[in-house]
């Protein structure tokens, strides 16, 4: 049975944690003890993968689109790497950077791919075609980072904290989370993934205040904006996509998504927002312009898909495996 949330105004949207006789106090933590959602242990594939597989042997740890350079990235572990696809000739063999440690989240700005790394304090910015790397020192372990203009925000893992940079100089440091694993642009505002508590916070860059807090169901994992000025988060324990409304934080959807829902990524040019399953190993694209998501895709994939990208000018679809099981590339 389908579920949709009725929106909240922010000044009731706050949760009270249970109570269990050792209370933080803190009325978005429910438990005492509190771990991060993983994805789940996928099954052994049961049906072959949609669509064309390129072969990796390594564990993907991430990917990301570039679209201004026709460029799919891909981070991958043992030893940590970067390898890069061209999209316009897809059988070629990748190009190869080195990484100087594990990168969990890539994102893009402009021709320039963004690649923090945690274990060694800093945000690398990944010029193509030419693969330049440079490298910014961010103490306090780097994990995610989103650009909007010149401006660019960092969530750091060690620090709790999301640094603010123009440029490569970092304007201030934002403390006072209890965690801080994505920091999301929207226009001049922002809101932060806090997957310790499973919650989210709306963020001000500019005066570096933290506004409300929502609880973001059971097990919130990834999160994505998309050109509604909203907040897209997968909730893999309550196998769930929630969807937020930033500054004056208010949840507009709560829809059941089966599978345990995990990475998550926006095509702006078709209102789609597609969500890889980790139980199923599936991958389903959900029409999100209207009131309430609505399935209009889904393929089976690698196993383990925990990562997953989408080029908007073609509408194709980009799945990682963890598991060694390759890069998968979908026209839906």
């Amino acid at each position: 049975m389908r579920r949709l949330a009725v929106a909240l105004i922010a000044g009731s949207a706050l949760v009270t944690g249970c109570s269990s006789g050792t209370n933080t106090g803190d009325d978005l933590q429910v438990a005492d003890t509190v771990t991060a959602a993983t994805p789940a242990d996928s099954p052994a594939l049961s049906k072959t993968p949609a669509g064309t597989v390129l072969p990796l042997t390594q564990n993907a740890t991430a990917i990301t689109v570039d679209t201004a350079q026709h460029t799919a990235a891909v981070a991958v572990d043992n030893p940590p790497a970067l390898r890069l696809y061209d999209l316009t000739s897809i059988d070629t063999p990748p190009k190869t950077i080195d990484l100087p440690g594990r990168v969990d989240n890539l994102s893009t700005d402009g021709d320039t791919i963004l690649a923090p790394v945690r274990t060694a304090n800093q945000l690398l910015r990944i010029t193509l075609p030419t693969g330049t790397v440079d490298k910014i020192t961010l103490p306090g372990g780097p994990v995610a980072a989103s650009t909007n203009g010149t401006h660019t925000l960092v969530a750091l893992h060690d620090t709790k904290a999301v640094a603010v940079l123009n440029g490569t100089t970092t304007e201030r440091t934002i403390t006072g989370l209890a965690s801080a694993d994505q920091a999301l642009q929207i226009g001049d505002k922002a809101v932060v993934l806090d997957k310790l508590r499973t919650a989210v916070f709306d963020l001000d860059p500019a005066t570096g205040k933290i506004g409300a807090g929502l609880r973001a169901g059971d097990g919130a994992t990834n999160a994505v904006t998309d050109n509604y000025g909203r907040v897209l988060v997968t909730d893999r324990r309550g196998g769930e996509l929630l969807v937020y409304k930033p500054d004056t934080l208010v949840e507009l959807q709560q829809y059941p998504v089966p599978g345990a829902p995990y990475a998550i990524a926006y095509d702006a040019a078709r209102h789609l927002a597609w969500v890889t399953l980790t139980a199923t190993n599936q991958v389903v694209g959900y029409d999100v312009a209207g009131g309430e998501p609505v399935e209009k895709h889904r393929i089976d994939t690698v196993r383990q898909p925990n990562s997953v990208a989408v080029d908007p000018t073609t509408g194709r679809v980009l799945v990682a495996s963890a598991d060694g099981g390759g890069v998968q590339v979908i026209n839906p």
